[in-house]
């Protein structure tokens, strides 16, 4: 019996519902404009997933990567959730709107 997709499943759901975390925190604290970087730094955590020589550190890695990856492209949805009432503003965030007026 071979249990490493069960355990690899189970790091992969951790993983996801630790991002819906970091993804809500991180929005909160910086805002949406920090997406493009921490995409940029999942990419480069899963490129380095490929040099760790152990199998299992080195799909770990790789999981974590692409997760962070995954979560850069909820940022906007998440600012729309904080626009909605869903979650919460940081009434100490600074607004970067990039120059843009509101409609």
């Amino acid at each position: 019996m071979n249990l490493t997709g069960i355990f690899i499943s189970l790091f992969t759901l951790i993983a996801i519902g630790l991002g819906f975390v970091w993804v809500i925190k991180l929005e909160y604290y910086m805002g949406a404009h920090v997406a493009k970087w921490v995409a940029l730094f999942g990419g480069l955590v899963i490129l380095g997933s490929i040099f760790i020589p152990n199998f299992w550190l080195s799909a770990m890695v790789g999981i974590v990567g692409g997760t962070m990856v995954w979560g850069a492209t909820e940022f906007s949805a998440q600012e729309e959730r904080v626009k909605q009432g869903v979650f919460p503003s940081n009434p100490g965030k600074k607004i970067r709107n990039h120059g843009l007026k509101d409609a």
